[in-house]
């Protein structure tokens, strides 16, 4: 009788899981059990575009026709790349492959380029002919749907995405010449390492580009180093992004075997790291210019991060958690930085010489920007408003080094007196 019982409560089960699983939509095999490939393909899409959020949420639209349902599809979002730099163009490398492999984004990819000669012909008839950015990133050659635009309001008319990628002290005025072309519906994605003082304090790029455009705005930062992502070499990156469903679309957008991505919500935290790291790798490069070796710059790097964690708590209005400074963004980012890119290597050169910043950019960079220097100073005008210069030693002796005089040498000291020894 008991092994009736049991036979019939399990038969009772078998019968439950179906009705529940056939209410689910999910395919169930003669035994009773889902069919596995249909529940794991379930599984991934739900990854893939969020438990719970409707088909209009992810591109399709219903309509009814004689009471039935049809299905169009949203127009495919139109890309603008804001800058076309030695980043830029390594970012416009990625974009313009990945569009092509999508439905979510529309074919056709326009880079502003802000238009210079070279050797007599237009940067933007080179690019569009050669298929290649030969002053800032030659040897690569970009696909064939990155279409350079030298007019920035000719380049993001109709772009549903805008993606930032310029040095951070003419951001604001290019936004006063977006504006006018924004329509609804359209995000932001910065790339932009620095940031900015506002009356009440820091102000974020990403700040100065949502309050201009009124849009959304997520951060991309990471260790990665331009030419190293144009080769395709493995690398990390973080996004941060307050709004989920931007995470997705941008993890798309950006996303390959060679680039790979978390996204993460803190996005204050990810953009504030890349801007403080390029300051650390200034000290780094004195390190290098005075002739200390690796244990010196792993000092410079510790406190550089101790700096970087202490100066976000006070500064960012959201939350700072220590395991976003774990991610790419963070400590990778910093590494990375401080044997590797342009702050290091400025910095290096201006321990060993007697040229300014100024001239060792203008000769060392191939016109680009330098942004260390640049941070350094906004961070120190926020650190004398709170009477917290002291605290810093650090950001503060970088500042104080490259534009208020201070022997270069002095830089070690600011290392063997700092707070964290005391």
């Amino acid at each position: 009788m008991l092994k009736a019982s049991v036979s019939h409560v399990l038969r009772r089960l078998v019968v439950c899981y179906r009705e529940g699983a056939k209410a689910r939509g999910v395919a169930v095999a003669s035994e009773g059990r889902a069919e596995p490939r249909l529940e794991a393909r379930r599984a991934e899409e739900e990854v893939l575009t969020g438990e719970g959020k409707t088909q209009e949420q992810h591109g399709v639209q219903f309509g009814r026709t004689g009471g039935t349902r049809t299905h169009r599809k949203m127009p495919p979002k139109k890309i603008c790349i804001v800058g076309s730099g030695n980043w830029g163009s390594s970012i416009a490398k990625i974009i313009g492959h990945n569009v092509k492999a999508s439905n979510r984004f529309d074919p056709y990819v326009n880079m502003w380029v802000y238009e210079e000669m070279i050797d007599g012909k237009k940067l933007t008839e080179i690019i569009n002919t050669e298929h290649e950015n030969v002053k800032y990133l030659p040897g690569h050659k970009l696909p064939r749907n990155v279409v350079a635009v030298p007019e920035i309001t000719e380049a993001v008319k109709g772009a549903k995405i805008l993606v930032f990628v310029i040095p951070h002290q003419f951001i604001a005025k290019l936004c006063d010449q977006i504006k006018p072309h924004i329509t609804e519906g359209t995000i932001g994605i910065s790339l932009i390492k620095g940031i900015d003082e506002g009356p009440e304090g820091l102000k974020l790029i990403s700040d100065i580009i949502r309050e201009k455009l009124e849009i959304e705005v997520s951060v991309l930062m990471g260790a990665n180093i331009a030419n190293e992502v144009a080769d395709e070499k493995f690398c990390e990156t973080t996004i941060g992004a307050k709004n989920e469903a931007n995470g997705v679309i941008f993890k798309e957008l950006l996303q390959t075997p060679n680039f790979r991505i978390t996204v993460v919500q803190e996005s204050d935290t990810v953009e504030l790291c890349g801007a403080l790291k390029n300051i650390v790798a200034v000290g780094a490069g004195f390190c290098d210019g005075l002739g200390f070796g690796d244990n010196t710059k792993a000092a410079v790097i510790r406190l550089g991060l101790m700096e970087m964690v202490a100066f976000a708590k006070l500064f960012c209005k959201g939350e700072v958690s220590s395991t976003t400074f774990l991610e790419s963004c963070g400590v990778a980012d910093l590494i990375t930085t401080c044997y590797g890119g342009r702050n290091r290597k400025v910095a290096e050169a201006f321990a060993k010489t007697s040229k300014s910043i100024t001239e060792l950019e203008e000769e060392m960079l191939n016109g680009q920007k330098l942004q260390g220097p640049q941070t350094s100073a906004e961070v120190y005008k926020l650190l004398q408003k709170r009477d917290m210069v002291n605290k810093f030693p650090l950001f503060s002796a970088v500042y104080q080094i490259c534009f208020e005089g201070k022997e270069v040498k002095e830089f070690i000291t600011c290392l063997q007196n700092h707070p964290e020894h005391m």
